[in-house]
């Protein structure tokens, strides 16, 4: 059977206009499309879905990741944010931020911290990191 997986998107509120321009229309569908032809040529499967009514206050580059959650059911990962898959990120790059975490996800899930971690990544997305 297929790994399933499912990049959701949260409402976002006071998010930089440049940052909502990644995250929708065109240049987003042809990045997620190739993300998931990517991954399905190792068996695994995408989804995109989007939560509008989860909604994160974008203070920083550090709360627009935790808008973008990443669910791996068969690894034991219901929803984690990508800030908490990556850590800090090294170029402030949205589209290779979200292939990183998702990646690391699908290849190598036992490497992301649990919940328990603590880790100092986000801020208000309630994720528990």
């Amino acid at each position: 059977m297929a790994k399933q997986m499912r990049l959701t998107c949260y409402g976002r509120s006071k998010s930089k206009p440049e940052w909502e321009t990644i995250l929708s229309g065109f240049t987003f569908d042809i990045f997620f499309a190739e993300l998931a032809q990517e991954l399905q040529r190792f068996g695994i499967t995408l989804e995109l879905g989007e939560d509008p009514g989860q909604v994160i206050e974008v203070n920083g580059y550090g709360d627009l990741l935790n808008s973008i959650r990443i669910a791996s059911p068969s690894d034991g990962i219901s929803n984690v944010c990508v800030g908490h898959v990556i850590g800090q990120s090294p170029r402030l790059d949205l589209q290779e931020d979200i292939r990183r975490a998702v990646n690391r996800i699908a290849f190598a899930p036992e490497t992301v911290a649990p919940d328990a971690e603590n880790r100092k990544v986000c801020h208000n997305c309630g994720c528990g990191c």
